[in-house]
């Protein structure tokens, strides 16, 4: 009988080690095959938008210095003009008789000083004789000085009727195009009315606001000796297009807003061919370089209640799922906050079919295919 045990317990034991090993080959063959990347740190250039309001370099409001009828508009909305144009003609009738009458005041006071003076040549020459007392001399004099003072007021009130006549034609102060003008011929208009208002689009602004954080990294950037001074910017209109030219950011604000503790900045892009205008809206692009980021393809992710999760290959080969917090999102990727380091391995594709505890048989990419893969953030 015992010879009998013996032989059904090493028979036993045969078919548990074949039932085993099949299962364990079972097992192999049906682990998926699926492409696996190993986390590391990578440099990547980061994107952001900022809402933005453009701003003519000059954006000059033109208005009336003196009160009259509007006799002649010499421009149209939207038209470019030169510095010194003649733009508007107010009616300078009531100013041209100003100036006459300034013109005769002259001539009286000029008349009267002369008159003075013969006065006073007169009263001198009686005073030498001794026909009158000495004391009529000073008066003659203070006269004849009285009389010229006249003159020089009358030569100021006829500098400043000409000077409003000149008002009356308004001219532009600079290059640059006309906006609205809301008057028509034959209007009256008093001092101090808007007539149009000119903008120099050879150059626009725009400003946008950053938050205290990236002003600081900004600045020290501009500090770093190894780093360029000049920062270009893109320009997205509000289509959504990219504007062709590259804008630089020349300045920044010197004050913090209290209630979104943002700062101002201003770039400056060039306009040649005008299709930025003066008060428009777009949204300014700005790139960050990110050193040592850890990259996660956004093909990897899956979401759980909001919450961001992939899976980890183990030593054994098998999956866990992990969350992880992003920091931001840059094309196709997720750069880590926490939750995930460099050196882990995570599943690139065919996560839907997974879970929690299965073995997969990793299948690496390859190093072009990473190189590839990682260079579309860069």
């Amino acid at each position: 009988m015992r010879h009998y045990s013996g032989i059904l317990a090493l028979l036993t034991g045969v078919l548990l080690t074949g039932c085993s090993a099949k299962s364990e080959q079972k097992q192999e063959e049906s682990a998926p095959a699926l492409p696996t990347i190993q986390l590391s740190k990578q440099e990547a250039t980061l994107d952001r938008d900022y809402a933005s309001e453009l701003e003519a370099v000059q954006n000059v409001e033109v208005r009336a210095r003196v009160a009259g009828y509007l006799d002649n508009i010499l421009v149209d909305e939207g038209q470019p003009v030169h510095k010194g144009q003649l733009l508007f003609q107010l009616n300078g009738t009531e100013y041209q008789v100003e100036v006459a009458r300034a013109v005769a005041n002259l001539e009286s006071a000029s008349a009267e000083a002369q008159s003075a003076e013969v006065e006073m040549e007169r009263v001198k020459l009686l005073v030498e004789k001794k026909i009158i007392s000495p004391s009529e001399s000073k008066l003659a004099r203070a006269k004849m000085e009285t009389a010229k003072a006249s003159i020089d007021g009358a030569k100021a009130a006829l500098d400043k009727a000409r000077f409003h006549l000149s008002l009356t034609s308004i001219r532009a102060p600079f290059d640059g195009v006309i906006n609205r003008i809301p008057f028509k011929r034959g209007s009256l208009i008093e001092q101090g009315a808007l007539l149009t208002s000119i903008s120099d689009l050879r150059q626009m602004y725009a400003y946008f606001n950053v938050s205290e954080k990236e002003y600081l990294a900004f600045v020290k950037k501009r500090q770093d000796p190894n780093k360029t001074t000049t920062r270009e910017v893109e320009l997205l209109l509000a289509d959504d297009s990219v504007y062709p030219q590259k804008g630089k950011i020349e300045t920044t604000e010197t004050v913090f807003e209290g209630n979104s503790g943002t700062i101002a900045f201003r770039a400056t892009f060039p306009n040649p061919k005008q299709l930025l205008r003066h008060g428009a809206t777009g949204k300014i692009r700005m790139s960050n370089d990110v050193d040592d980021a850890i990259l996660v393809p956004q093909k990897a992710v899956f979401e759980v209640q909001d919450k961001n999760f992939v899976y980890v290959v183990d030593a054994s080969n098998k999956v866990r799922s992990r969350s992880f917090v992003p920091s931001s999102r840059v094309d196709q990727f997720y750069i880590v906050q926490s939750g995930l380091k460099a050196g882990d391995r995570i599943v690139y594709e065919g996560i839907q079919s997974l879970k929690d505890g299965m073995t997969i048989t990793p299948k690496p990419l390859a190093t072009s295919s990473l190189q590839a893969l990682y260079a579309t953030a860069r």
